[in-house]
């Protein structure tokens, strides 16, 4: 029996040494090989911007998009100089209180503290950040190179989640921009920021996806066609800096997808030409200057493809067209399907709307759409929000007695709830209006039967007014609503 065992023992060491003799010869010849400097070139595998940055022979080395950075010092040092730390202040909370809180069960009331990171856009003091970072901010401050300076609010949107500070400094390092639009997927990125309070963290990874919607987005119009990269992004992280490998910003980080509150493996940042255009916009108009094509649109599921008789599920399906609107004046309809927007291709709702976000109103565009699965094409000349092709600058009237802003609803909402005029209630923080029980996003259209058309006589009216009051106008979802108030 033992010779048995020994005999046994023997076959399967010498078989093992054979098995793995073979292992590494099959591993051998299945490795990859890194096609030589020659070849690479002569088969066309480099793009025209890794081309244009290829001054020298070491930088060549660095960017070869086949091999991985050997490190991420130089794109650190060139970036997170440029991140700075945010502070909202937001004031105390939504209860009312009285004498008697500061002695007995409430206490006194706390000031409310959030933070998050943002990105110096220009050495004389414009640094971008999110919306929802600065977000009902009564007083912000921004942090850099531990010097505190009090920032302003130059303009904020919604829709893309990005906002813009100013602080009264010069000479900062402000990032280089990259381009988000040749930014391509299995790329390597940094998130910088100032998560859990902490300055200048950097964390790697690679852009996973792009066009991505995750349907958090606010407004009345949200852009979402995020960046997605595996870079861990904390709370915190938001609206701070994600790089390129040479240290160039192509986002800012925005959200995590998480049911922790903490990063799980997913974080998303708005593309910096949008973000840049929006940043523009802003500072130069105070205002987004918004291009429509006069149409909404949705994503085409394969149920929806079945019921048409689509072959491809790219594109997107015109689901409403704006009565007088750019659409509807060159001939689209609903359920004309959009493939592309001058010469480039429409995947989903996501390249739709980035498509859209670099035009100007007034700008003309060519549409390429299939009705009956016929290849068609249009011509339409982009409107701004008031249904002109002008640059625009939206009218409000900024009130804290209101606790509010109020501003003059646009084409899209005149269209949506078949109004002329009214004044929209936006941005309500503690305040007269809200003491009223009007909420953001209603619409004043007549106070005490006289036409609500100007949000600076709306809101000089209703901070002086005293007697019966009645309004008049829509709620957020277009229910009509008639309130009576009796104001001292």
């Amino acid at each position: 029996m033992q010779k048995h065992y020994f005999v046994t023992a023997i076959i399967a060491f010498f078989g093992g040494i054979l098995g793995a003799w073979s292992y590494v010869g099959l591993i051998q010849e299945l490795r990859p090989v890194v096609p030589s400097e020659e070849i690479v070139e002569n088969l066309g595998y480099r793009t025209s911007r890794v081309e244009e940055n290829r001054d020298t022979p070491e930088e060549a080395a660095a960017y070869d998009p086949v091999s991985v950075p050997d490190s991420f010092v130089e794109a650190s040092e060139k970036s997170t100089g440029s991140v700075v730390f945010i502070k909202n202040f937001s004031g105390q909370d939504s209860r009312r209180y009285s004498i008697f809180d500061y002695f007995f069960g409430q206490g006194v009331p706390q000031q409310t503290v959030s933070t998050g990171s943002g990105v110096i856009f220009s050495e004389d003091g414009y640094i971008i950040t999110n919306n929802h970072v600065v977000e009902r901010a009564e007083t912000i401050e921004v942090v850099h190179r531990k010097r505190t300076y009090k920032a302003s609010l130059i303009g904020s949107d919604a829709n893309t989640d990005i906002a813009v500070l100013k602080i009264e400094a010069s000479g900062l390092p402000a990032i280089k921009i990259g381009s988000s639009r040749s930014l391509q997927i299995g790329e390597w990125v940094l998130a910088v920021g100032n998560p859990f309070n902490l300055t200048s963290t950097v964390t790697a990874g690679i852009v996973s996806a792009k066009e991505r919607q995750i349907n958090i987005m606010g407004g009345e119009f949200p852009l979402e066609s995020f960046i997605q990269t595996d870079a861990p992004i904390n709370p915190g992280n938001s609206g701070g800096a994600l790089v390129n490998d040479r240290g160039e910003l192509v986002g800012i980080n925005t959200a995590i997808l998480s049911r922790t509150g903490s990063y799980t493996g997913y974080g998303f940042a708005v593309p910096v030409d949008i973000a840049t255009k929006i940043a523009n916009d802003l500072i130069e108009f105070g205002e987004v200057q918004k291009a429509i094509p006069g149409l909404e649109v949705n994503e085409i599921t394969p149920e929806l493809a079945e019921d048409m008789g689509l072959k491809s599920l790219d594109g997107v399906v015109v689901s409403h067209v704006i009565r007088s609107g750019a659409a509807e004046k060159s001939g689209m309809q609903i359920n004309d399907v959009i493939v592309g927007i001058d010469g480039n291709r429409i995947s989903g709702k996501g390249s739709f709307e980035e498509s859209l976000s670099y035009y100007y109103p007034g700008d003309k565009i060519t549409v390429e759409y299939l009705r009956d699965n016929e290849l068609r094409k249009s011509e339409l000349t982009l409107q701004n929000l008031l249904g002109g092709t002008g640059v625009i600058k939206r009218s409000f009237y900024s009130s804290p007695l209101l606790g509010a802003k109020l501003e003059s609803i646009n084409a899209i909402e005149m269209d949506r709830f078949n109004l002329e005029y009214g004044v929209k209630i936006s941005a309500i923080t503690r305040g007269y209006l809200r003491d009223l029980g009007l909420g953001e996003g209603f619409i004043l259209t007549r106070i005490n039967e006289n036409p609500a058309n100007d949000p600076e006589k709306v809101g000089k009216f209703l901070e002086d007014y005293s007697g019966r009051l009645v309004l008049e106008g829509r709620t957020p979802s277009g229910q009509p609503f008639v309130q009576s108030y009796s104001i001292r």
